[in-house]
């Protein structure tokens, strides 16, 4: 029983259908070999409890946020004072890049939002300043991860949800690892710079000029203070605060005459899209997480797992092995929602806090993003840039090595994911 759905879910990836039809497929087929039709009229059901989450809401408005700061001008902003700040160093502009995706991080909370944002305006930019694409690509790719990992996170609010784990203590959780891959990345510019031969502004920091991009970007800047601080400082919920923030786009948009109602019917259009995609892969997972729970598939793979080691670095090891390697193949929104619930209670049994464990497995998966075959943030570069998926992997990996370090000290490190939770009363 179990062996026909593996085949038919991998067989049907294989075939290059969509995940959210694959993940229905194979839960149906299951259904239907557990208890033929009677089971069947389960799938509706199950399909629409999947998605009967109120913190689910949160998902449209972040992504609608996004479309309509990229849209108003505020993601240039931003990249315009990340370039006052650092644009002076060696590889300034890659720099720039790393520290506008923290700063786009605190508003969408999703890394092809970044992707396709920076590979449209930063990406041909540094060609121009003497960049080479590929390398280009990489540095995008690379900050793209920080948006998912730096509140706000759409990943954190499946996990939460599913899971039952606080989204603002999950929220807190993730910002000292986003800074740490950022910093991190920042620093392979620098070992890079010179024998790349990164190109350097001639003129030196400016303080009138900080000032001044600053002053201009204010508004933009703005908006991650008012979501974070309302989540953390418990004034509204993530669903509530992602309506803030569509509510505090528009108003920019609107008094800055830079939103039409095309633009409007455009994006909204987009967001409905992308906001189906992500909802029907949440939906039919639902239908096939409940076979995987029926058949005792978690407990099979905790015990087996448990049966290698009982040791907790050991486990903590196989666990992120698994998800790197299941992330290269599968759209880490399925992945989540199929393993969560069979990892999370592994890691409960060796001591790890839910909430460590959440963003140990998210941040796994957010790598995933940026690894062939099926990395997303890969393919939307190369679609929006030009450049060949497997140039910009081979430029990648120095960038992957620094990301997978810090990967490994979140997971064996817990005071550097809970320290800030623990400060905020999470």
């Amino acid at each position: 029983m179990v062996v026909t759905v593996a085949v038919a879910f991998f067989g049907l990836l294989l075939l290059g259908l969509p995940i959210g039809y694959v993940l229905g497929i194979a839960g149906v087929i299951g259904l239907l070999q557990i208890g033929g039709a009677n089971f069947l009229a389960m799938a509706p059901t199950k399909f629409f409890e999947g998605l009967n989450l109120f913190t689910f809401m949160a998902m449209p408005f972040f992504i609608l946020a996004g479309e309509i700061m990229n849209r108003t001008g505020i993601t240039r902003r931003l990249v315009e004072f990340a370039e006052a700040l650092v644009g002076y160093l060696r590889g300034g502009l890659a720099h720039s890049n790393m520290i506008a995706s923290v700063m786009f991080a605190g508003m969408t909370g999703a890394a092809v939002s970044d992707a396709a944002a920076f590979g449209n305006t930063l990406v041909p930019a540094m060609e121009k300043q003497g960049y080479k694409r590929p390398f280009a690509c990489a540095v995008t790719a690379a900050g793209s991860i920080i948006g998912p990992t730096i509140p706000p996170s759409n990943l954190m609010v499946i996990y939460g949800s599913l899971m039952g784990v606080s989204i603002a203590g999950l929220f807190a959780a993730g910002i000292l690892p986003g800074l740490l891959i950022a910093l991190l990345c920042m620093a392979v510019i620098v070992a890079l710079g010179r024998r790349l031969n990164l190109p350097k502004n001639a003129e030196g920091p400016s303080l009138r000029l900080i000032l001044t991009s600053f002053r201009q970007s204010i508004v933009a800047l703005l908006m991650p203070l008012i979501i974070l601080g309302g989540i953390l400082g418990g004034i509204v919920t993530p669903t509530e605060a992602a309506a803030i923030a569509v509510f505090y786009a528009l108003v920019v948009g609107l008094v800055s005459r830079t939103l039409s109602f095309d633009d409007m019917v455009q994006m909204l259009m987009r967001t409905a899209r992308m906001t189906g995609v992500v909802f029907l892969i949440i939906a039919s997972a639902s239908i096939l997480s409940w076979w995987m729970t029926f058949m005792q598939i978690p407990q099979a793979i905790a015990q087996g797992m448990m049966a290698i080691s009982q040791e907790p670095s050991v486990v903590i090891g196989l666990i992120l092995g698994l998800l790197l390697m299941i992330g290269m193949f599968m759209d880490i929104n399925a992945a989540l929602i199929i393993l969560a619930p069979v990892l999370v209670p592994l890691t409960q049994a060796i001591g790890m806090d839910p909430v460590h464990a959440g963003i140990m497995i998210i941040l796994t998966l957010n790598i995933s993003l940026m690894t062939p075959p099926v990395g997303a943030c890969l393919f939307v570069l190369s679609s929006v840039t030009g450049e060949r998926v497997e140039r910009i992997s081979a430029a990648l990996w120095p960038f992957l090595l620094a990301e997978v370090a810090v990967l490994v000290l979140v997971a064996y490190w817990p005071d550097l994911t809970l320290w800030v939770p623990r400060l905020l009363g999470f």
